[in-house]
């Protein structure tokens, strides 16, 4: 199912002893457009300290009470490798946080996580965990923030057609599906469904999102696309290729 990003800010964490604090943002991949981090705010519990929590952790998520279960303990989550030293997150950082955790890297494999179309909890192999030893060249990958590109404008081909509300990500995978559009006043004020695939690069200098798209394809869509409803809860026209 899709989930809006906008929808899962402020949700309860509840680890396997006790809650550890609520999502204030989440960081993802902007070439492959995944979710990889959930960022915690711990509150009180661990007093001005962000932690990361990726989506090998995940449970299930409660919509009625907004909770999200976490599958590690408090210790566990407590003892990680803290990024408030690390920012912008860093591929080093993201060695030491996996070998931490033990899991499989995503950067290794060609698949989304990996070896997989999905984040597991099972542990990484001895292979795998071998790999993170090894030394990397690679630049670091520096992660976006969903809350950074909400608000963002959306540049169609004639036009600024509204500004970004959030992000649609499937809660099984995690990938991100489309982008939510609150549409200006050329449509409205509605909002509209973008499919990542119509994006066609995002200006963080500029904060515009550009996308292949006119004004007149996102009214040629709607008027086939509003009489049925969204795969994930909503009636809005959603742009594919």
């Amino acid at each position: 199912m899709l989930k809006n990003t906008k929808e899962l800010y402020a949700s309860r964490l509840a680890a396997l002893d006790g809650d550890i604090g609520h999502v204030k943002d989440f960081y993802f991949d902007d070439k492959v457009w995944v979710v990889r981090y959930l960022v915690a705010d711990t509150g009180t519990w661990l007093t001005g300290r962000l932690v990361l929590v990726s989506p090998h952790a995940f449970g299930r998520f409660n919509q009625g009470g907004k909770v999200l279960q976490i599958k590690l303990s408090r210790a566990q989550i407590e003892k990680c490798p803290s990024i408030e030293s690390h920012r912008p997150v860093s591929r080093q950082y993201e060695i030491d946080y996996y070998r931490y955790y033990g899991w499989p890297a995503y950067w290794n494999g060609g698949a989304l996580w990996g070896t997989g179309g999905f984040p597991t909890a099972e542990p990484a192999l001895k292979a795998e965990m071998e790999a993170l030893s090894q030394p990397h060249h690679r630049e670091d990958r520096h992660l976006r923030s969903t809350h950074e590109v909400t608000g963002y404008e959306i540049q169609a081909a004639d036009g600024v057609i509204g500004r970004v509300s959030g992000l649609m990500v499937d809660d099984r995978s995690w990938m991100i599906h489309e982008f939510a559009v609150e549409a200006g006043h050329w449509y409205s004020g509605k909002e509209v469904l973008i499919s990542t695939s119509r994006i066609e690069r995002i200006s963080y200098e500029e904060s515009k999102v550009f996308v292949s798209l006119t004004k007149a394809d996102i009214k040629r869509t709607a008027a086939h696309e509003l009489a049925g409803a969204h795969p994930g809860g909503s009636s809005a026209p959603n742009f594919q290729d």
